[in-house]
């Protein structure tokens, strides 16, 4: 038996026990649904309808898919081919935060990549070839504790200091879970939401991130050569970004030097380091006052002031994949499937949950999106595929480095993930 084979087996078997407590989703039946095959040269089957779980369930046991999605969008006639003729009727609001999309320290630990061009190789997220400068790069994106922790701080952060503060979103009318991969989504079931064209979910996803925000509309401007800053006062955005500046002021002087150096941060020179560290205490003292503010820090004029608040502006806002909230025609993982790239479960999870949830080591066994672990204890024998593994740690244990041609004896649900990550192959 092949290794898809007896993945799409092991699928199978999942879905045949849960078949009588799988979740549905709300407006079912006007949701389209689509699948992704194991098979390579199909990649998704899409534009399907089911009138209830039960049709699903039997679609899913008889054609077991690698990846399933539904929509966040309700249609009249959801398995109409072609978009206009669904008749769409609204669309939740989608907000998709995965690691992938953005710079995570971790990565420079497990991302793997190899240069097809000139053979050199590293870690980290190059765009292109350090050595070469090309952009044939094969790239493997691993998964550890710390790159998932910091996805759940943004569903924190996307909630707590956006969708209830400043849009007033009730608890009840959010879905959270994890993707079974390297983050999260959160979807908003609200009448209201549902209404929004494509440009006003750009303009949410725009006050989300911070992207093209106006500091002059802030209050930041250049009078005769002394700049006026932001008030914490002011409701909204000057108010997130004057909290994030007090929360660094806050810190000592040698992490602060450390951040405002750091390439991926602020990147400054140390001579502007220097000069900002000099004034710390003066502007702390400044900006807690609540008066109109005049910034003076040596050698900081307007553009270096906007150059700091750009990088306080990114600290702040949320890291989500903007195309994913502004498409209406977008599929989302379904809850409770499982990730064809891992075998981990789609959990949905509560914003009480959310909190202590750990997906590599969850110790409520309701909530635990691997499936896959043996009671008996079970291993399976592999051969390594790829050209190196990153350390995985997983239920508190560490598996590899390994190394390609590698034979490991691993438990049962280590070897599923390999297996799904096709890195590795039975033998």
């Amino acid at each position: 038996m092949s290794d898809i084979s007896y993945l799409k087996r092991l699928f199978q078997a999942y879905y045949q026990e849960k078949q009588n407590n799988f979740p549905q989703v709300s407006s079912f039946n006007l949701r389209e649904f689509g699948f992704i095959p194991w098979e390579k040269k199909v990649f998704m089957k899409r534009h399907m309808k089911f009138e209830n779980s039960r049709e699903l369930n039997d679609y899913i046991l008889r054609d077991t898919p690698r990846h399933l999605y539904s929509s966040g969008s309700l249609y009249l006639v959801p398995d109409a081919r072609e978009m206009e003729n669904k008749n769409y009727q609204g669309c939740d609001l989608i907000i998709d935060i995965d690691v992938d999309h953005f710079y995570t320290p971790c990565k420079e630990k497990h991302d793997l990549w190899y240069c097809k061009e000139c053979g050199a190789e590293g870690t980290g997220m190059p765009e292109k070839c350090p050595e070469c400068k090309k952009s044939k790069l094969s790239k493997l994106n691993w998964v550890c504790d710390e790159c998932l922790n910091i996805a759940k701080n943004e569903i924190k952060k996307l909630v707590y200091n956006f969708l209830i503060p400043d849009f007033g979103i009730s608890e009840k009318d959010m879905r959270i879970a994890f993707s079974g991969h390297r983050g999260y989504h959160l979807k908003v079931e609200s009448e209201e939401l549902r209404k929004l064209n494509s440009d006003e979910r750009r303009e949410i996803v725009d006050y989300l991130t911070g992207d093209n925000i106006s500091f002059d509309l802030l209050g930041l401007i250049d009078k005769s050569g002394v700049i006026h800053g932001l008030l914490k006062e002011s409701l909204g955005w000057s108010q997130k970004i004057m909290s994030r500046v007090e929360e660094i002021l806050h810190k000592p002087k040698t992490e602060i030097e450390k951040i405002l150096l750091d390439e991926n941060q602020f990147s400054f020179k140390q001579n502007y380091a220097t000069s900002f560290l000099n004034y710390k205490d003066d502007f702390l003292e400044l900006i807690t006052k609540a008066e109109r503010n005049v910034w003076a820090i040596e050698g900081f004029g307007l553009i270096m002031w906007k150059r700091f608040l750009k990088e306080i502006v990114k600290q702040v806002g949320v890291e989500l994949d903007e195309p994913v909230s502004i498409d209406i025609h977008r599929l989302i993982r379904y809850p409770g499937s499982l990730h064809g790239k891992t075998g981990f479960k789609v959990q949905e999870i509560s914003l009480k949950e959310l909190k202590d949830f750990n997906p590599l080591d969850e110790a409520n066994e309701k909530l635990d999106p691997i499936v896959f672990t043996s009671k008996k204890n079970l291993t399976l024998k592999l051969e390594i595929t790829e050209n190196a593994i990153p350390m995985t740690k997983i239920k508190g244990v560490e598996y590899g480095p390994y190394s390609k041609g590698e034979i490991i004896d691993v438990p049962h649900h280590i070897a599923i993930f390999l297996l799904c990550k096709e890195v590795a192959k039975t033998i």
